[in-house]
């Protein structure tokens, strides 16, 4: 019996102060029409990137693909995979994170059904 476990661990530095008050409502930010594999819509959004210009870099799990929103518009960009799921370089089979390497602005993915990271 072969038994995968994925874990998947988040670390968070931040400056946030202890007294900040949040909003109780939010506010949908990319997104929100439905799943599907249009430009305004995600399906199954897994993983996060947020820059310092306020852009998300997304996950889009299910959609084999990472998408970047720009804040207020309605339609992310595919800016990795998004040709259906598959081991070739233009394509991810189920990416579960994102970060950007900020010294050359590429992506780094975790590419997780291709058990590979991809840049």
């Amino acid at each position: 019996m072969v038994l995968f476990l994925f874990i998947r661990l988040f670390t968070v530095i931040s400056n946030i102060p202890l007294n900040v008050r949040w909003s109780r409502s939010g506010v949908t930010v990319a997104g929100g029409h439905g799943g599907g594999n249009t430009t305004d819509q995600l399906q199954y959004p897994y993983g996060l990137y947020l820059d310092n210009e306020q852009t998300i870099i997304i996950v889009d799990h299910e959609n084999h693909r990472i998408v970047q929103w720009i804040i207020n518009e309605a339609n992310g960009q595919v800016v990795a995979g998004g040709n259906g799921r598959g081991n070739r370089l233009d394509q991810l089979n189920y990416p579960t994170d994102v970060l950007v390497d900020k010294e050359t602005d590429n992506l780094i993915i975790a590419d997780f059904h291709n058990r590979r990271i991809v840049r």
